[in-house]
């Protein structure tokens, strides 16, 4: 299981925010790459990096940010937030960026994501964000009529090879993931599912392994200091405690 750390930028700072709520943010860092550079000195092998401002808007609204943690860093980063079309994917790969999260063009546009899909392969990652179950687009501010289990499917039937879960009332919570939601993802089969969105403990990453996740997300936990990093890979390779 991998272990992603995750960097939220906004305005050009490492924030998190709690269910999504642009209005309920905390700044952990003012500099993003300084702080990619730490999670990497600490080791990590990969990086979660979201671009909150292009995810509201479609917009890139931090590129110069993520360009700087790209530089900073020789580790592998995915990015997500606001992707919309084949020239966005392009000059974020150019950048230097390893897989790409597409969230609701993914929703909204199916034949862009097959074309991305074609030309990109495994670097094309679809963000599964869910409100009670449903999907929800547009930085979490829309909420689709499609079950996030039914887009999975969708999803893997398409070829894509990883999805990101995260269930919206969990995020940012320190409550623990939702771990029944996620094994329905998983137990589908045939697509590596990255959990999202709660996770508080280096318990609830022993529990998301029985469940065989590809790999999991953790944002506020790190940056508060409930969950050390270094333990929390070494669980993730190891797991000595099963």
């Amino acid at each position: 299981m991998i272990l992603f750390p995750a960097i939220d930028i906004r305005n050009g700072r490492c924030v998190r925010l709690t269910q999504g709520d642009f209005n309920r943010e905390t700044v952990f860092a003012g500099d993003p790459a300084e702080q990619a550079l730490k999670w990497e000195r600490a080791g990590s092998s990969f990086l979660h990096v979201v671009d909150l401002d292009a995810a509201r808007t479609g917009e890139a609204g931090n590129e110069a940010a993520v360009a700087a943690i790209l530089r900073a860093v020789s580790i592998p980063v995915q990015l997500g937030g606001g992707i919309r079309g084949m020239e966005d994917i392009g000059r974020k790969v150019g950048l230097g960026v390893s897989r790409v999260v597409m969230g609701t063009a993914a929703l909204k546009d199916p034949k862009f994501l097959q074309t991305a899909v074609r030309v990109y392969g495994k670097r094309i990652v679809v963000g599964i964000d869910a409100k009670d179950g449903y999907v929800a687009v547009e930085g979490w501010g829309e909420v689709s009529s499609i079950r996030a289990v039914e887009f999975c499917k969708r999803m893997r039937d398409m070829g894509v090879r990883t999805v990101v879960f995260t269930d919206i009332a969990k995020d940012g919570m320190m409550e623990g993931p939702n771990f029944a939601a996620t094994k329905e993802l998983v137990d589908l089969g045939g697509i590596d599912v990255i959990a999202s969105g709660g996770i508080a403990s280096l318990s609830d990453l022993r529990e998301l392994k029985t469940i065989d996740v590809h790999g999991a997300i953790v944002g506020r936990a790190l940056y508060e200091g409930t969950i050390n990093l270094r333990e929390a890979i070494d669980i993730c390779k190891h797991d000595r405690e099963r």
